[in-house]
This record gives structure tokens, sequence and C-alpha cells, in this order.
């Protein structure tokens, strides 16, 4: 079965951000930005746990995972585990104030 990858909102518009930053310096640097986060989102859906799940004081974000993008260390992916894949909630560089983010 194939695994199921939901991309919020947010998340897809965290990715175009950071594609059209990497875009402004290089078009390769953007596109291998691009198929780094798909070889993750579908490394990640496989494996659900492989990401460490992270700790907030908001109760409703419990059960978050965070994973950092092979070559792109500073950019974390912030996701869920589903019994059939994954919800990639956000995709954010790690000197962002990811609590306050994510809590709102």
């Amino acid at each position: 079965m194939t695994p199921v990858i939901i991309v919020q909102p947010a998340a897809q518009r965290d990715l175009a951000e950071i594609a059209d930053y990497f875009a402004e310096r290089s078009l390769k640097l953007a596109l291998r930005f691009a198929r780094e986060a798909a070889r993750a989102f579908h490394q990640l859906a496989v494996m659900p746990e492989m990401g460490g799940l992270r700790e907030f004081a908001n109760p409703d974000l419990a059960g978050i995972r965070v994973w950092r993008l092979r070559g792109f260390k500073k950019y974390l992916v912030y996701y869920r585990a589903r019994h059939d894949g994954i919800e990639v909630l956000r995709v954010l560089h790690a000197a962002r104030d990811i609590d306050r983010i994510l809590g709102s």
C-alpha cells in the first residue's frame, strides 16, 4: 500500500517560500531542495517513527515529530504520524521561533 502524505497549506506555503528564496540564489539549489523535501516526505511516510518526538507546552501539539532535511540541515519538517502515512504541518528554518509558530 502506498503511504499517504498530506501536506497542510501552511507547509505548502513554507515550501514555496523556501524554494523562492533558494531560486533567487540558484535555480539548481531550489530544485535540489524541492527534491529533498519530496524524498524526505516519502521516507517519513514509510517509516513515520524516524523523526524525533518534539515536546510542546501546548497539549494540542502532542505527537508532533521533527526531521532535518538532508543537505539542508537548518530546515526542519514538522509532521504527525498517521495510521496510513504522515501529515506535514510545517517546514521551517531551525532559527525560527518554533513554539510560537506552531502554537498559534
